[in-house]
């Protein structure tokens, strides 16, 4: 059997003994790291140089839903040798499970929404008393535009104790309406918070940028890659 059929198995099995944690919760939120095999390219652990993907996500499990905090990376392509350009910036992904019984949640039945650079500014920026929602579509500028809405609202907590995370997903096409809320202390906010603020300039593609300029680059890129100009839908493509 060779390294890399090995390797596979062991990923599955630590991926079932994760799933069947999950499954029956001791603490109210816990931190949890998966090792897989990806192709998408380098992430936040790795230099690049390595087909091992490490995957971590921040999850708080609550008497009604649970929620999972994690980064999605840029898609960033090499233009040649010397020179790369980002298609699309990264985000956040937040994802909602339901719950189907004390410390039991149904992961089959969950709702995701994915907070672009600037949503997530927004979410770091919440002061104590202040409150902030954002509206998706993702069929946007296709022939389903306007048949699934998503809606996410972040809202403090009574006597500054922390703050209520809503989504609420309307799909004309299926007829449903699901709604999910998931509670968070003041110190599961600071933590996501503080994760956000550590994820921003990677979900923006500046470490790889940085880490791989050249001083002399600009004299040696053709006139139509020095051309390139930013992307609006960066921002309305979501």
């Amino acid at each position: 059997m060779s390294f890399a059929i090995k390797l596979l198995i062991l990923c599955k099995l630590a991926s079932k003994s994760i799933l069947g944690r999950a499954a029956n919760v001791k603490d109210s939120y816990w931190l949890n790291t998966q090792h897989g095999i990806t192709t998408s390219g380098p992430d936040l652990v790795t230099d690049g140089s390595s087909s091992i993907g490490r995957f971590a996500n921040y999850t708080v499990f609550k008497g009604k839903a649970a929620l999972s905090v994690k980064p999605i990376l840029p898609d960033i392509r090499e233009l040649d040798s010397r020179s790369s350009r980002t298609y699309r910036n990264g985000g956040v992904m937040l994802t909602f499970w339901p719950a189907v019984g004390q410390r039991k949640y149904d992961w089959e039945k969950k709702q995701v929404f994915a907070l672009s650079p600037t949503e997530v500014g927004s979410f770091i920026g919440l002061g104590p008393a202040e409150s902030c929602e954002f509206f998706h579509d993702p069929s946007m500028k296709s022939s389903l535009e306007g048949q699934v809405k998503k809606s996410l609202s972040i809202s403090p907590l009574s006597n500054d104790n922390g703050y209520f995370l809503n989504i609420s997903v309307v799909n004309n096409i299926q007829k449903t309406n699901e709604r999910l809320s998931v509670p968070v202390t003041k110190a599961e906010f600071t933590v996501i918070r503080t994760v956000l603020s550590y994820v921003l300039p990677h979900i923006l593609g500046w470490p790889r940028a940085m880490r791989y300029h050249q001083p002399n680059t600009e004299k040696k890129m053709s006139k139509q890659q020095g051309e390139l100009r930013p992307d609006p839908s960066f921002e309305w493509g979501r």
